[in-house]
């Protein structure tokens, strides 16, 4: 299953490195495809999400009106939004994608030689075999390969390429290093080693970078929206940017480099795609508003055609239907009265008609 998910990742990464001949490169245009295959998704939520944010003020009312009624605002509220063909689930969904994407990433950054160079277990066996004759030393933990291990591996074949160069089919001179920066390298282990050099700092720059700009793209995205700081969102916009410094301090540096792409090509997309959608639903609203108006208008001029045809041909008013008359009762017959019930006996009742006479 894990093969199956980062196979056209991997395939995409290997495709950009050989273009580029660099790892970091590769890194930033595998992210800037990933934004363009989600893109079509992404504009859907877009907009979703900019009618919401413009609907803040109607919702804001509706909270004030029913402000003693949770359930009937909650119906008025889901009664405005489909009126609106609003989706209030329909732009969060996508938010967390490049969380489920650098998972994939993840294991080709780790792997490099199975997923990135798409080597078999025995090659790699067999190229680690080698490695040691002339140097290497596995890092080991708890007696099992360690997790980054075949980084270092990839590493030190790329260190020492004329003694493999050739001598096994896939195997690719890797070179993991970035403005001169090592991309396998952890953040946080140059933390607990820290050294004034560029390689050190630059390493540890990345996660903070990284943690910049998603905050900054919470702000932009929040802006673009046109949305106010919701509580829930005041706890996102410090959420995400945390968890990426956090991502980017504990795993390769090569993954902050991702998520500080992925940043900067999202802030570029929700500044782009909030102008073009706040405009678009604007010249939308305008148009249903144009219409109302005209009908208001018609209904009006309607209106005033029926009274000026009536004050000029005052015969043609409808008449009021005639009352009928009310039937009159019959005068209670005294003779059936028996105590207060006056028909008692029946209205006709005659004491003494069948006495013979």
């Amino acid at each position: 299953m894990t093969n199956l998910i980062t196979a056209p990742f991997a395939w995409i990464m290997r495709l950009f490195f050989e273009l580029t001949g660099s790892y970091g490169i590769a890194l930033i245009l595998f992210s800037l495809v990933v934004k363009l295959v989600l893109l079509p998704f992404q504009l859907k939520s877009k907009k979703s999400m900019v009618r919401m944010g413009r609907l803040s003020g109607k919702q804001k009312e509706l909270e004030r009106q029913y402000a003693n009624n949770k359930m009937k605002y909650q119906e008025e509220l889901q009664k405005l939004y489909t009126e609106e063909g609003v989706n209030p689930m329909g732009g969060c969904l996508w938010s967390f994608l490049p969380i489920f994407i650098i998972w994939p990433l993840y294991y080709i950054v780790r792997q490099p030689m199975t997923y990135f160079m798409r080597l078999g277990e025995e090659t790699v066996t067999a190229i680690r075999e080698l490695a040691q004759t002339i140097g290497y030393t596995p890092t080991m933990t708890n007696g099992n390969l360690g997790v980054y291990e075949q980084i270092d591996l990839a590493q030190f074949v790329s260190n020492n390429w004329a003694s493999f160069d050739g001598k096994f089919d896939g195997l690719m001179n890797v070179n993991f290093n970035f403005l001169n920066l090592d991309l396998t390298a952890m953040p946080w282990n140059m933390v607990k080693n820290f050294e004034v050099h560029w390689e050190c700092i630059g390493v540890i720059l990345i996660p903070i970078i990284s943690g910049l700009l998603s905050y900054l793209l919470s702000r932009v995205t929040s802006t673009s929206n046109g949305q106010e700081m919701q509580p829930a969102m005041k706890s996102m916009m410090i959420t995400m940017p945390l968890m990426s410094v956090w991502i980017a301090f504990v795993m390769p540096a090569s993954l902050g480099v991702y998520w500080i792409a992925n940043s900067a090509f999202s802030i570029i997309q929700e500044s782009t795609l909030g102008k073009y959608f706040n405009k678009k639903i604007q010249q939308e609203e305008d148009e249903r508003q144009a219409k109302r108006d005209a009908d208001r208008q018609l209904r009006m001029e309607e209106a005033k055609r029926l009274a000026a045809e009536q004050r000029e041909n005052p015969q043609k008013k409808k008449k009021l239907p005639e009352k009928k008359p009310e039937r009159k009762q019959n005068p209670t017959n005294e003779a059936g009265r028996v105590g207060d019930r006056p028909y008692a006996r029946g209205r006709s009742y005659v004491e003494n008609r069948y006495d013979d006479k």
